[in-house]
């Protein structure tokens, strides 16, 4: 799984679009921060899309399994 937490900050250049920057600023928004917790949403996001995409055939097999035999334990269920 991914972790993002108490890592360091490293400088980097970004182009924005200066109107959006401008807005940005005007409104008080931490530009670093922000872009920051986008940025790891979008690659948790996509982690998670190629996870399911490379575990694909694994996971139809076990949905099927689970069809055709149900849950190991579903006759212990009171719900």
């Amino acid at each position: 799984m991914l972790h993002f937490e108490n890592a360091p900050k490293k400088a980097t250049n970004l182009s924005l679009n200066s109107k959006v920057l401008e807005a940005a600023r005007a409104m008080g928004i931490n530009i670093s921060q922000t872009v920051d917790a986008l940025l790891a949403g979008e690659i948790q996001r996509r982690y998670w899309e190629q996870w399911n995409e490379e575990n694909k055939d694994a996971i139809d097999a076990y949905n099927k399994r689970i069809e055709s035999e149900g849950l190991p334990l579903d006759r212990y269920r009171s719900f």
